[in-house]
């Protein structure tokens, strides 16, 4: 039943007569919003939000689908918030629209352009474009909109929270637009975007010429952990890896101790592992691609999403075919400009009053930890020192988790909340707190410390103590495989 009886009418537009819950809806769908070629705006089941959908076409081939949820002004808590996409992208998701709504949040996602499917992308560079950067940006600048005409005023603050492609989107926004959010959380950022789709590649070509079974993967993992525990605290020992940084030592090492475990892994999965461990290489310069899956990660989870190479070669291109040389440096020079988030320059971010947090997991394969270490470190360089760069950005590796959950820690914290404490209350993150759950109920937890440092263990008072880390450790991608941005 409608709340508002149909008698409360304040207005007469074009013979239609309006309610009070309908006059406002009234004045958005009469909004002028740039490069909008379909706008819908409608109250919600609930009763206590409008939805506003809007289709944006900034280019011929551009189709950016837009989602942009209102709560009541007396629910809404001042703040706008940019909600970050996943994989190919190519829907919205209306659950986690629904949750920061309720939350008090006006709240904003997009489809980043390539609906209905990633095909959408083939030999189209304008989703190209959309789904590098411009849809993210051209979301931003319409929820702003559509929140001052609804509330009367623009949002107090704007934070942007996005993880895996998510955190491309959040990167590319702290690059690229810093002005755009007052504070961004990029978990696990696929930013080293056409590097990383590489490695799939690489990693794809070598597992399908050579498989590995479910229970020889589990051996190699196994293998791993058993290596790397004199590295680890009590709790992890054995069990999974912190840091998977190593060298080619640590890599033969792991490989004879899982032939050692498992008889059945041959010389040539032996030749596998080292390729899959070491990552891409140029196949004419030997220039560093990407880095390898790391160790203890899934070699499963590893390939796969090739979606990219099909957006520069067309589907009838046999991928199993595809070279490491002049196949690679196409589809470098095509996609790289777009769609990686590499700028190690946040100097406008930063002055602006920006906050970042990242975060990357241990034991992730699909987007591995060691280029956003590394570009964490070229943030370092550019500025001139950690202490700086601490001041607005900070980086925590979490021991153990995976791209969905491990046997680590596999629910980080809220990162959300912590960058809000962080902007609006001057509240630097220190150590945050990580947690195991199973089935849904949390277990053990541990504190997790801002990179460089590392969560250590004192045995005296059988309690956690940070302690600082190694730093770097990193076999930087080829600059020439993160080229500047472009537009």
């Amino acid at each position: 039943m409608n709340p508002i009886p149909a008698l409360l009418c304040v207005s007469v537009i074009f013979g239609h007569t309006l309610t009070f819950a309908e006059a406002p809806l009234d004045k958005l769908r009469a909004l002028k919003i740039e490069h909008a070629a379909q706008v819908d705006v409608q109250r919600d089941a609930s009763g206590t939000r409008t939805v506003v959908k809007l289709l944006l076409q900034p280019a011929k081939g551009s189709n950016i689908n837009v989602e942009v949820w209102l709560p009541d002004a007396e629910k809404w808590n001042g703040r706008f918030l940019g909600l970050g996409n996943g994989g190919a992208a190519g829907k919205i998701n209306s659950g986690s629209l629904a949750a920061s709504s309720a939350a008090g949040y006006a709240v904003a996602t997009t489809d980043m352009g390539t609906a209905p499917n990633a095909d959408s992308g083939i030999c189209n560079r304008e989703v190209w474009k959309d789904f590098g950067y411009r849809a993210t940006h051209l979301m931003t600048v319409v929820g702003k909109q559509l929140v001052k005409a609804h509330y009367g005023k623009g949002p107090e603050f704007s934070y942007f929270s996005g993880g895996s492609t998510g955190g491309q989107q959040a990167l590319q926004e702290a690059q690229r637009y810093p002005e755009d959010y007052d504070g961004i959380t990029a978990a696990v950022p696929a930013h080293c975007r056409t590097p990383l789709h590489a490695y799939f590649l690489w990693n794809d070509q070598i597992l399908k010429k050579c498989p590995f079974t479910p229970e020889q993967e589990a051996n190699v993992i196994a293998a791993a952990n058993e290596f790397m525990a004199p590295r680890e605290i009590p709790l992890a020992t054995g069990k999974f890896v912190s840091d998977p940084r190593c060298t080619m030592q640590d890599i033969e090492a792991v490989i004879a101790l899982a032939r050692k475990k498992d008889a059945s892994l041959t010389d040539d999965h032996a030749a596998a592992l080292r390729k899959l461990f070491d990552g891409p290489r140029h196949a004419v310069t030997g220039e560093r691609i990407f880095n390898g899956i790391p160790l203890g990660a899934s070699l499963s989870a590893a390939h796969g999403h090739l979606y990219l190479f099909n957006w520069v070669f067309g589907k009838d291109r046999k991928l199993e075919d595809m070279n490491f040389g002049a196949d690679l440096d196409t589809y470098t020079a095509e996609l790289a400009p777009y769609l990686n988030a590499e700028n190690a320059d946040l100097s406008a971010f930063e002055k602006r009053g920006g906050k970042l947090i990242a975060t990357t997991g241990a034991a992730d394969s699909v987007v591995p930890p060691q280029a956003t270490i590394d570009y964490y470190e070229r943030v370092e360089e550019h500025f001139g020192g950690l202490e700086r760069v601490r001041s607005f950005f900070r980086l925590y590796l979490v021991p153990g988790m995976a791209h969905g959950g491990g046997p680590g820690v596999n629910q980080a914290p809220n990162l959300l909340d912590a960058v809000r404490a962080w902007r609006e209350d001057g509240k630097a993150p220190e150590a945050l707190t990580g947690r195991h759950v199973v089935n849904g109920k949390a277990g053990w937890e541990m504190p997790l410390q801002p990179y460089p440092q590392k969560t250590g263990w004192n045995a005296k008072t059988s309690s956690f103590e940070a302690k600082e880390g190694p730093r770097g450790r990193v076999e930087r991608v080829a600059e020439r495989f993160r080229p500047a941005a472009k537009e």
